[in-house]
């Protein structure tokens, strides 16, 4: 046994096809199969169901299990070799939402790759929850989005509070009305809303639910800024980030339309799973991350 037929039983389970592991793996179907099989004869057990789609059979997800554990193991093992070196190097996979991709890691990574320039940093956009679900699961190594309440085996920390707002083009009715509006509003203007699994469309929904509010949902979309586009259209009202809306706010493409019951802060920080060993390079990553000032995230208005 060795590590390759491991990391190619995991590939197949993930990817329900030997010919897409091997794709990934860069390795031709023949070589996959040999693999599995070399696997199946060494223990003497049939691991993989080769009906289509391909699937693990009850052994092999037991088998699975482990692993992962070992393919861990070894990774571990190499980046606690690499930190012996003065140059750390590897590879970090960071989830965020799209917003937060946009608006505020270009500042980070540029400081963190003069820093260390051997690392490659990859970038996975995607909703907070699945932000946690991903960390969780191993699939990103940082995740930076809406804190979520207490995740038993994440480690959280704060970097910044933001808030969802009611936003509209300049040629929008609500654009002329002065001050503050009612919360009714949101009731009686076809709304633009993210999708339900985000932290802002939740959020929406209690206050719905709260004011007993019936709204008209016109369209749900993945991210800020497809619906900042579709607002700046004037195809309706939208109820996105603070944040995320801040330069088209002073450029006079969106307008905010403050209503009260919106204005409640929502933390924005860094979450990583607990226990997981932390190379140097992303000590340092966290680090900096983590020292910034909170004026670095949220700007000027």
């Amino acid at each position: 046994m060795n590590i390759s037929q491991l990391e190619t039983l995991i590939m197949i389970s993930k990817t329900l096809s030997f010919r897409k592991a091997g794709e990934l793996l860069n390795l031709t179907q023949p070589a996959v199969s040999a693999q599995i099989k070399s696997l199946e004869e060494e223990f003497k057990t049939q691991l993989v169901d080769r009906n289509q789609p391909v699937t693990l059979t009850d052994k092999g997800q037991v088998f699975l299990t482990h692993a992962e554990q070992i393919v861990n193991i070894v990774d571990d093992l190499k980046q606690r070799l690499a930190d012996l070196d003065e140059t750390p190097q590897g590879h970090i996979i960071l989830g965020t939402t799209t917003s937060i991709a946009i608006q505020i890691l270009p500042r980070i990574l540029s400081y963190f790759q003069d820093q260390f320039p051997h690392i490659k940093t990859s970038i996975q956009s995607m909703s907070s929850t699945q932000i946690y679900q991903h960390v969780e699961n191993g699939l990103v190594d940082v995740g930076i989005g809406y804190l979520i309440g207490d995740s038993p085996g994440m480690t959280t920390s704060t970097l910044y509070y933001d808030t969802f707002e009611l936003v509209v083009s300049p040629r929008h009715p609500l654009a002329a009305e002065p001050g503050r509006a009612r919360v009714e509003v949101l009731g009686e203007t076809p709304l633009i809303l993210l999708s339900p699994d985000t932290v802002g469309r939740m959020f929406a929904e209690e206050v719905f639910a709260k004011h007993g509010i019936q709204t008209h949902v016109i369209m749900e979309l993945t991210s800020s800024e497809e619906v900042k586009r579709m607002v700046e259209l004037d195809l309706g009202a939208g109820i996105i980030s603070k944040q995320s809306v801040a330069e088209e706010v002073r450029a006079g493409t969106l307008k905010i339309i403050p209503i009260m019951e919106l204005e409640v802060t929502h933390p924005v920080g860094v979450i990583t799973k607990s226990g997981k060993y932390v190379n140097s390079a992303m000590r340092q990553f966290l680090s900096d991350l983590k020292g910034m000032p909170e004026t670095k995230f949220i700007g000027s208005e």
